[in-house]
């Protein structure tokens, strides 16, 4: 039996205890402030190895190895990102020597530091390279599975873990952190990282860090309901404080322990400790539950598709669930020049106008002569991943534009289509089970369009059985039943009616259509259409492709809904048509005058639109909207002062009330900068400077500087003239600055516990020196209860920030 085997029959009869936090007790044994822990423990083997030892000894049966922060990009801060592999290796070897035989070792793989494409800077494949490259030193030191934890990028998981299974055949656990609000901080929530992460091949998933135990026990019962493997549980010993110059977790080990058994019984596997967590905790974490029994999955199979910010789940008797078909070149003259010119102004406003009007996913299709279409894949997916959260649909004859939208996609995706062709079947299949996506099962064989429902039917079951082999089950596809044109065969509908009704009855699989065909040839095309779903949906069609601005076909569609028993209670039915009837009452916009003589609704101004596109974070047309106001006599500082700051200020409280997360923060930051950049040359002082001087650093030891960097980032879009020292800056390069600079305000952030208490060192040299200038503090591990204690403010986050330092400059 391989020890992934070994490791999946253990989780069938007993819960696995993992161990405790690994960087409180470093510092307990002396681990300096700032420096490397992976390093300070090759140089210190007796320390790490008596952590290791202890947690084991306290009935831990899975011992992290310390290479948490063991990538190239981390290392390099130290001067040895050469040396990954070896660092790698070595450590889990001190970790085997610690622990013996009788404990599994994990190897252990954080963050980057870095977010991942279409999220952040670092490309997609680069960081697949460079956890490849610790997965191979954790493997060639001995490790029996591998831990991706404390992650808060969904595509930086999927790297990490697509790392792992083209490495090597090894138990894999993947874990995320999710803030109080049950999101990461790029808005996934647990279900949706549950889904893709089972999907793409973890063999446990859960989340560690961020919260106490309380907390941690709601994201465990989010997920189990849809888990089909095993679920992890790290949880922190309570919120820390600073407390005589130490960082100190408030939960005692007794307490800790106690919520072991809660963990148990709402659907943990895999329990163990995050930060502030002691061998003692993790001892009496193992008691509290050494005679509970674990909750196996509940699930064998899942129907259900995932982008990087929610999740769909194809139940039975819900509403007939709407794809978007509009993103297709085909007939679309404007689209299929934009896709030449390699643009992305038309694709990003079909993807928001097909959200609005309701529908549940975006098929996306970019095919078209004259184009690189793997490369034009990748950067529509990466465009629509942070601008819509509805899953997508990767539609194309292409497998290479397939397998590209696959590996690129934050999230699981749904393929149109598989065939019964004999490439298709012999490439696509293994593809989608790579990387766990859905996909549309479509009847063709060999070039044979088959006319009756019978004949569909036996190609139906031919292609399962082959799926079968890849281990797909029925919740893994979608039967397209084949729309024929009722033009040319009067009972092609009704073929298409008996296949959809014989999917649904007797082979238990869901179906989709793509309704349009039906009606080619013929007048009054968008009630045919309509009509047509209608009587699918009553033969029970799970799944439509469609225009959802269709009045006829949504309306008709949210009608049958209600008449097939689909909707309890019809609410969205009345809410739907009672909206309607009260638009009748509702005073009308302003009305325009066009050259035609046409009164019309008064169109949005080229402001509103400016507006609009900084809220979007569309990049690409800012520049050209800033030209035209220009052209109009607008000036740059009205620009400035009545466009771009309020635009970026109700950006600040859509993030603040969790409809946009970070992506969408940063995307309209960038669009905002780059409008600044442009527009500096024409103002008579920098749009950055006219508010106020900030200086910005993250402390002594510490070099974790993502969440500062956003802070810069819109403190400089608000108007604020920031100099920002950059990380681990010692408190005497600080105060050298802040006597040249003389700024309004001083920001510190650190992320970690041990470089927390140098913000203190800052202030009180500041004190000293007779520097009386505002401090305010972020960072993960700082609260408000902290920088109270130390004489500065707190903000949570950029947003934040940008309010705080408004209040402080004022008073």
């Amino acid at each position: 039996m391989n020890k992934r085997s070994k490791i999946k029959n253990l989780l069938k009869n007993q819960i696995v205890i993992l161990d405790g936090a690994c960087g409180t007790e470093l510092q307990k044994k002396g681990l300096p402030t700032g420096a490397c822990p992976e390093l300070w423990c090759l140089a210190n083997a007796k320390k790490i190895q008596d952590i290791h030892a202890s947690y084991a000894e306290a009935g831990a049966q899975v011992i992290y190895s310390c290479t948490f922060g063991a990538n190239r990009f981390k290392l390099a801060q130290y001067g040895s990102g050469e040396n990954t592999y070896q660092i790698n290796r070595n450590l889990v070897r001190l970790a085997r020597q610690a622990v013996g035989k009788g404990v599994f070792v994990a190897g252990d793989i954080g963050p980057t530091g870095l977010f991942v494409e279409p999220f952040g800077p670092l490309g997609f494949e680069e960081a697949v390279a460079a956890y490849k490259e610790q997965v191979r030193g954790l493997i060639d030191g001995g490790c029996d599975l591998i831990v991706i934890e404390t992650m808060i990028d969904i595509q930086e998981t999927r790297a990490a873990l697509l790392a792992v299974k083209e490495t090597a055949d090894i138990f894999a656990i993947a874990s995320m952190t999710y803030e109080k609000d049950g999101h990461t901080l790029n808005g996934t929530d647990p279900v949706s990282a549950l889904i893709t992460l089972q999907s793409l091949g973890a063999d446990a998933v859960g989340c560690n860090c961020s919260t106490g135990p309380e907390k941690m026990l709601e994201f465990v019962a989010l997920m189990k309901p849809y888990a089909k493997i095993p679920l992890v549980a790290k949880p922190n010993a309570g919120v820390p404080r600073l407390e005589n110059g130490k960082t100190v977790f408030d939960m005692e080990a007794a307490a800790f322990g106690a919520w072991g058994e809660k963990l148990v019984l709402v659907g943990a596997n895999m329990i163990g400790g995050c930060c502030g967590t002691t061998p003692r905790h993790i001892q009496e974490l193992a008691k509290s539950v050494s005679s509970s029994r674990p909750q196996p999955p509940l699930r064998k199979s899942l129907g259900a598709l995932t982008s990087s910010r929610s999740y769909l789940l194809f139940e039975e008797n819900k509403p007939l669930y709407i794809a978007g078909e509009r993103i297709n070149p085909t007939g679309k003259k404007a689209l299929q020049q934009e896709f030449l010119e390699g643009k992305t102004a038309i694709i990003r406003q079909m993807a928001v106008e097909q959200e609005k009007q309701g529908a549940h996913l975006l098929d996306v299709n970019v095919g078209q002569p004259g184009i690189d279409e793997v490369a034009t894949i990748k950067s529509v997916i990466g465009l629509l991943a942070t601008i819509t959260k509805l899953p997508l649909i990767v539609d194309s004859s292409r497998i290479e534009t397939i397998e590209a939208a696959l590996r690129i996609y934050p999230g699981r995706m749904l393929i149109n289509s598989i065939s019964g062709e004999k490439e298709k079947m012999e490439k696509l299949l293994p593809l989608a089970a790579k990387y766990g996506a859905m996909f549309i099962l479509l009847p063709l064989i060999d070039g044979e369009i088959p006319h009756t429902a019978e004949r569909r039917q036996a190609i139906v079951k031919s292609i399962y059985n082959s799926a079968r082999k890849f281990g797909f089950t029925r919740d893994d596809f979608v039967v397209d039943c084949l729309v024929m044109a009722v033009a040319s065969d009067s009972g092609a509908g009704m073929e298409t009616l008996k296949t959809v009704r014989w999917c649904s009855d007797a082979f238990h699989g869901r179906t989709i259509l793509g309704l349009s065909n039906v009606s080619f040839g013929m007048p009054g095309r968008p009630w045919m259409n309509a009509a047509f779903a209608a009587m699918a949906q009553l033969n029970g069609l799970t799944m439509a492709i469609a225009n959802p601005a269709s009045a006829e076909f949504m309306n008709i569609k949210k009608a049958g809904d209600v008449l097939a028993a689909r909707e309890k209670g019809a609410l969205k039915f009345i809410e739907h048509f009672s909206s309607v009837n009260a638009s009748a009452n509702i005073t009308m916009p302003p009305l325009k005058v066009t050259a035609s003589g046409y009164v019309g609704v008064q169109p949005p101004t080229s402001l509103d639109k400016m507006t609009q596109t900084i809220m979007d974070g569309d990049k690409e047309s800012i520049m050209p909207q800033i030209e035209a106001a220009l052209k109009e006599g607008k000036t740059a500082s009205s620009l400035v002062d009545e466009v771009m700051i309020p635009a970026i200020v109700h950006v600040g409280d859509l993030y603040e009330k969790k409809i946009y997360f970070l992506p969408q923060l940063m995307a309209s930051a960038e669009t905002m900068k780059k409008a600044l950049g442009f527009l500096e040359p024409h103002l008579k002082k920098a749009a950055s400077g006219n508010k106020g001087k900030i200086l910005m650093a993250t402390v002594e030891g510490d070099i974790h500087d993502i969440g500062k960097n956003i802070v810069v980032l819109l403190l400089r879009n608000y108007g604020y003239h920031v100099t920002d020292l950059g990380k681990d800056v010692p408190a005497r390069d600080i105060m050298d600055a802040v006597k040249k600079e003389n700024p309004d305000v001083i920001g510190l952030s650190a992320l970690m516990t041990t470089t927390m208490v140098k913000m203190k060192e800052v202030i009180d040299t500041a004190r000293a020196e007779g520097i009386a200038t505002a401090f305010i503090l972020g960072g993960a591990v700082v609260t408000e209860a902290y920088a109270q204690s130390i004489g500065a403010s707190f903000a949570k986050d950029g947003v934040e920030a940008v309010k705080v330092v408004e209040k402080l400059i004022k008073r």
